[in-house]
C-alpha cells in the first residue's frame, strides 16, 4: 500500500517515512502544495497524509484540488489545534484529523482505519451510455441495434482514455490527471491530445457527437463521465 506523506518540515517527512516504511507502507513524499497535487496524480497512493501549513498551495487548496478528481482517504496531521482549522479540513473532504505533536500507535491505527473504509472507484464493471455498453472486465464495448450488438472498435489509446473516466462517474476528471494517467507525468500540457482522443470517443460512443450527453467539457478544468444510472 502507498501512502503520500505531504509536509515542508523535513523531520517530520523523515520520521512518518521511516515510520511508514517500519509498518510495510511504501512512502513517496512532497514538500510544499503543487508537489503534492503532482505527486497524487502521477503516484497513485492510497491514502494522503497532509500538513496544512505549506508552501505554494495550503493544504486545504491540496484537498480540494485532489476531491475533484478522488476519493482516496485524506488524513491532515497538523500543528493547528484550533476546532475551525479542523472544520474547515473536514469540510475541503479530509477524513481524519491528528494534531501534532501525536502518538504513533494513534497514527497508526488512523492509517489502518482509513484504509479499511476506503470504498472502491467502481460500484460495477459496466457502464451504460444508451445502447452502448462498457464492459472494463473484459476490455469491451458493445453497441446494442435492433436484432443484435456490434462491438466498437477502440485504439489502446482511447481505451485507456475510456478507463479513467469510467473510474471515475460523475466526478471532475481534470486534463492534468487524464495525461499523467494515459500518456504519462512528461505530457501535462500537451492539451492537443485530450481534444483529439475526446472527439474521437465521442463520436464512437455518444448518440450525437456535436451534441454530446456522456462525456461533458468542464470549461478550463477536463471532462466529466456521467453514464446512465
Amino acid at each position: 500500500m502507498r501512502i503520500l506523506i505531504a509536509d515542508d518540515d523535513p523531520q517530520i517527512l523523515r520520521a512518518l517515512s521511516i515510520t511508514l516504511g517500519a509498518h510495510g507502507y511504501d512512502v513517496v513524499t512532497a514538500r510544499d502544495g503543487r508537489e503534492a497535487i503532482g505527486a497524487a496524480a502521477s503516484e497513485h497512493p492510497d491514502l494522503i497524509v497532509l500538513d496544512l501549513g505549506m508552501p505554494e498551495l495550503t493544504g486545504i487548496e491540496v484537498i480540494e484540488a485532489v476531491r475533484g478528481w478522488s476519493t482516496l482517504p485524506i488524513l491532515v496531521v497538523s500543528g493547528r489545534h484550533d476546532s475551525g482549522d479542523k472544520v474547515d479540513a473536514l469540510d475541503a473532504g479530509a477524513d481524519d484529523y491528528v494534531t501534532k505533536p501525536f502518538a504513533v500507535d494513534e497514527l497508526l491505527a488512523r492509517v489502518r482505519a482509513l484504509t479499511r473504509r476506503a470504498a472502491p472507484t467502481l460500484d460495477s464493471p459496466t457502464a451504460r451510455l444508451g445502447a452502448v455498453t462498457i464492459d472494463l472486465a473484459a476490455h469491451l464495448v458493445l453497441r446494442r441495434t435492433s436484432d443484435t450488438e456490434e462491438v466498437v472498435r477502440l485504439t489502446p489509446t482511447e481505451w485507456r482514455m475510456l478507463e479513467v473516466f469510467a473510474k471515475n462517474p460523475n466526478r471532475l476528471v481534470t486534463r492534468e490527471l487524464l495525461l499523467t494517467e494515459v500518456w504519462g507525468p512528461q505530457y501535462t500540457t500537451d492539451t492537443g491530445y485530450l481534444r483529439l482522443y475526446v472527439s474521437q470517443l465521442r463520436k464512437k460512443l455518444e448518440p450525437d457527437a456535436a451534441r454530446p450527453r456522456y462525456l461533458l467539457t468542464e470549461a478550463g478544468m477536463g471532462y466529466r463521465f456521467s453514464p446512465d444510472e
